[in-house]
């Protein structure tokens, strides 16, 4: 990498935008923080001159006097204070009559300029004192001018105006800016270090967490980074990452033991078919020989086929692939005809089957997938239910909730199979021959999740099996006005 792109890549890292970020708003906080300073030096200077002023004003009207000749200055000459206080007076100084017209004024107030009569008389009429600043055009100084009506001993009025210099504030001023800003470069060169450390050490768990996120591999996903119990963002970042690790760890397995699974379940098939294929070909001698050769393969064939259909029809459902299509649906009416479909199968088995249902029931579901969990539910119960057995199937539920209630005499399920009977290809160990593709409950679960439902297990080995499964109902339930037993078991 080149030095450019080296520089680059430094910029860009969080660890400078953040020190950047630090060291661009105490720059602009400084600047605040000087502009305020400044103003506010400046308003207390201003404050200060305008009470300088107001006791220079009363001191003004104890000294001067008025007579024939004119304006006249009474002090004792021979008294450094007074004359002191009154050659100050008269620096800056101009006495006028209520008509305008100056009567006496210092050569500084001259070059300020000589008030005209029509601004003479607006302070007059005003009865006001007035406070203005004005800048001498020959030396550039700054001058506060305090103005308005002076009464003299005899009760004749006058117009009086007495100022002071501003040169003394604006160089406190100016040296407090100049010395300000002197200051502010290093002050941002200071601020910026801090901010580079202040900055590192608030990185550091992050770059710990991002070393210990780089240790997990494929092989590693049981990893969990450790907590900081500090209770603030990056203790929260690590729990979401940990729970993250999580169920990718549990989303690896499934797909380790799926494809476990799938390979086990497609290689007894294939070795099936593959098995009398090779009878066939070496062993048969005549057509009845490969007629059966070739059926036992396709059977197996048709094995493979419902494997692969239930297994894309799965995949499609738990990937949100397949869309439900809901509608009302009466579920006692379907649960009756499915009920009276399985007749058959459970009068070969043996098995007596009766429902228990009301007259109506409605609910708001995709009919296909509820066809297919009531179908699975009653093949299950009457496949592992023994001759002289019993299945009964029944609907209980409210204005809110409906519950599907499958229950069996049969061989039941031991407790330690339970967990795993919705997991795919799961089959309870059982010497029936024919166990299924071991996909059937699988379907049930995710059904049932697809319609906001849940599915409850209850069983006892040599006693049966109890699956409740419970939807939400769009309207009030029915309440049966008779219990009627359904196909195979008479009304008492």
């Amino acid at each position: 990498m080149t030095a450019v792109g080296k520089a680059f890549r430094f910029t860009r890292g969080l660890r400078f935008r953040l020190a950047l970020s630090y060291v661009f708003f105490f720059a602009i906080l400084l600047v605040l923080l000087g502009n305020v300073f400044r103003e506010t030096l400046s308003a207390a200077f201003h404050a200060r001159m305008e009470s300088v002023l107001e006791e220079e004003w009363g001191a003004a009207k104890g000294y001067l006097r008025t007579g024939p000749e004119g304006p006249n200055w009474l002090y004792d000459p021979k008294d450094p204070d007074e004359s002191f206080t009154v050659a100050r007076l008269q620096r800056v100084y101009m006495l006028a009559d209520t008509a305008g017209h100056p009567t006496e004024w210092s050569v500084i107030y001259k070059s300020l300029g000589i008030d005209p009569p029509s601004e003479i008389q607006t302070i007059l009429q005003s009865g006001k004192p007035s406070i203005r600043v004005r800048t001498d055009p020959t030396s550039g100084v700054p001058y506060m001018i305090r103005s308005g009506q002076w009464v003299d001993h005899d009760g004749r009025k006058y117009y009086l105006a007495i100022g002071r210099a501003l040169d003394y504030n604006d160089r406190v001023l100016n040296d407090f800016t100049r010395n300000y800003l002197a200051l502010v470069p290093l002050e941002i060169v200071l601020s910026g270090l801090l901010g580079w450390f202040l900055a590192g050490r608030a990185l550091r768990p992050v770059n710990s967490v991002a070393e210990a996120a780089q240790q997990i591999t494929h092989s590693s996903l049981h990893m969990q980074i450790p907590q900081r119990h500090a209770g603030d963002e990056l203790d929260r970042l690590i729990e979401a990452f940990n729970h993250m690790m999580t169920r990718l760890n549990r989303s690896f397995e499934q797909i380790r033991q799926f494809s476990t699974d799938v390979s086990h379940e497609l290689r007894t098939p294939l070795t099936v078919v593959r098995g009398q294929l090779e009878v066939a070909m070496f062993t048969a001698k005549t057509v009845e020989q490969y007629r059966e050769a070739m059926a036992d393969a396709l059977e197996g064939v048709d094995r493979l086929s419902n494997i692969v259909r239930a297994l894309l029809m799965l995949s499609q459902a738990e990937s949100g692939q397949l869309v439900l299509q809901k509608s009302n649906l009466d579920l006692a009416e379907l649960v009756r005809d499915l009920t009276d479909q399985h007749q058959i199968p459970a009068e070969a088995q043996g098995v007596r089957l009766v429902a228990e249902l009301p007259a109506g029931c409605i609910i708001h579901a995709d009919r296909i997938q509820i066809e297919r969990l009531v179908s699975n539910l009653l093949g299950n119960a009457i496949k592992y239910t023994p001759s002289g057995g019993r299945v009964s199937v029944r609907l209980e539920g409210d204005a809110d909730r409906v519950k599907l209630i499958v229950e069996d005499t049969g061989v039941g399920i031991a407790p330690d199979h339970l967990p795993h009977i919705f997991d795919r290809f799961y089959r309870v160990p059982s010497p029936d021959p024919d166990k299924g593709l071991g996909l059937g409950l699988s379907f049930v679960a995710w059904i049932v999740k697809a319609h906001g439902g849940t599915v409850e297990v209850r069983s006892d080995l040599d006693r049966g099996t109890c699956f409740v499964v419970t939807l939400p109902a769009q309207c009030p339930v029915p309440v049966p006005t008779e219990t009627t037993a359904a196909i195979g078991e008479p009304v008492h």
